[in-house]
């Protein structure tokens, strides 16, 4: 009994040895192999000629000589040929918009419904805008990338870059404003602040009911989403700029020192570094960040004392979680100056110069693009997407959205009626 006790003992070692040497040679052939050096280069060459990089691309792929490569350095050669160069200043087309409604129910029934229907789009409306933008061929391009800051000494001087792209490709800078997500749109249908989820992605969160939800409820991850899928929408990365006010904090968090009573203070160094978190994950993403004054202040009205003082609180509190910036977008679209290029004349130019400002956005929406370029500045003229511009767009009073995308195919008639029961 004890031989068979034993003999049945052998015959099941026997058996889970042979089990999990089977095992081992099954794992081993299911195992995925590890991408090589190379396949890891030419993944990466091909995303960077997909966004116009085509130095990076060859350098990439130096020293690769399977087929893959040797056709995707054929046809970069090929098309460098035929590139289009875009340098001239006024050559820029700008488009902005400020935070998407995520909950049409809610804002265009709110007490702030007109403005909310004047100033800004509902996600659906912003979806089929990017993607006309997107099929009719623009590209989008940074003002990091076109405009070009050189120094000498204490002097600095401001030129544009060659942008190339091929042919039909049409370059465009994209811009929102007022990402801080005001204590007064609470409720209103709105995303409360972005942050970075367990991927390492940015996203919003949303408060429905009390429930908070998270998702792609602003403009920014949504076109991070949309560069995703569609690589070729970018030029080496670039997607737009953020501009920001500093008065009720910074991308969803009350991170303004000055606004805190020191009671709140603990709550308010929390978010601070909170949102210098989020913000130095978005730059690196292909965002830049624009002052668009601490106290969203006009600054073609106010005096330069107040300019002073406001540019203060700026650079004390929304700078030091954003970085240093040299864009400056008017808040109201109110120009520090006239048509004219500006001059050492003009005390509001000369003391933002001298806060290291050199490139300035407006508002023009009389005409498709504008840009104007001094030895120490560079302007842009934005044109603004919303409510107010679908309207003249569609009572023919100003159709210059038209070379972008067509307003009746994105408008959404039937929640902007909200407004008006």
């Amino acid at each position: 009994m004890k031989k068979l006790y034993l003999g049945l003992i052998s015959v099941l070692v026997l058996i889970f040895g042979a089990f999990m040497f089977i095992r081992q040679i099954q794992v081993k052939k299911t195992a995925p192999a590890k991408p090589s050096a190379n396949s890891i280069k030419l993944v990466a060459a091909k995303k960077a000629a997909d966004q116009y990089d085509y130095e990076r691309a060859l350098t990439l792929l130096k020293g690769q000589s399977s087929k893959s490569a040797t056709t995707l350095r054929n046809s970069i050669n090929s098309t460098k040929k035929e590139l289009v160069t875009w340098n001239k200043p006024d050559q820029f087309r700008h488009l902005f918009f400020h935070s998407l409604i995520v909950d049409p129910q809610k804002a265009f029934k709110s007490k702030s419904a007109r403005g909310y229907a004047d100033y800004m789009v509902t996600i659906p409306e912003f979806n089929k805008i990017i993607d006309q933008v997107y099929k009719n061929n623009y590209v989008l391009v940074g003002l990091q990338d076109i405009i070009q800051t050189d120094k000498d000494g204490k002097k600095s001087t401001v030129s544009i870059n060659n942008i190339k792209l091929p042919k039909g490709k049409k370059p465009l800078i994209l811009s929102q404003d007022d990402v801080s997500y005001y204590k007064y749109m609470k409720g209103d249908g709105f995303a409360k602040d972005l942050f970075i989820d367990k991927n390492g992605e940015i996203k919003n969160h949303y408060v429905d009911g009390g429930k908070s939800q998270v998702g792609n409820y602003d403009l920014i991850p949504i076109i991070d989403q949309f560069v995703k899928k569609h690589p070729d929408f970018s030029y080496h990365g670039s997607k737009g700029t953020i501009a920001l006010t500093g008065y009720n904090g910074v991308l969803g968090y009350r991170s303004s020192i000055s606004q805190s009573s020191k009671k709140d203070l603990p709550a308010t160094k929390t978010a601070i570094k909170k949102a210098t978190t989020v913000a130095n994950a978005i730059k690196k993403d292909g965002w830049t960040f624009a002052s668009h004054s601490w106290g969203h202040i006009n600054m073609k009205e106010s005096p330069l004392s107040d300019i002073q003082k406001d540019n203060t609180l700026w650079m004390k509190e929304v700078a030091p979680i954003v970085g240093k910036t040299n864009i400056f977008i008017d808040p109201f679209g109110a120009d520090v100056g006239g048509s004219e290029p500006y001059s050492e004349s003009n005390a509001k130019y000369k003391y933002l110069s001298q806060q290291g400002f050199n490139i300035f956005c407006n508002v023009d929406a009389s005409k498709p693009s504008w840009g104007q370029l001094g030895d120490k500045f560079y302007r842009n003229a934005r044109i603004n997407v919303d409510g107010i511009r679908f309207q003249s767009d569609l009572d023919g009073s100003d159709t210059v959205l038209r070379q972008f995308f067509n307003t009746k195919q994105v408008i959404d008639q039937k929640d902007r009626k909200l407004v008006h029961k």
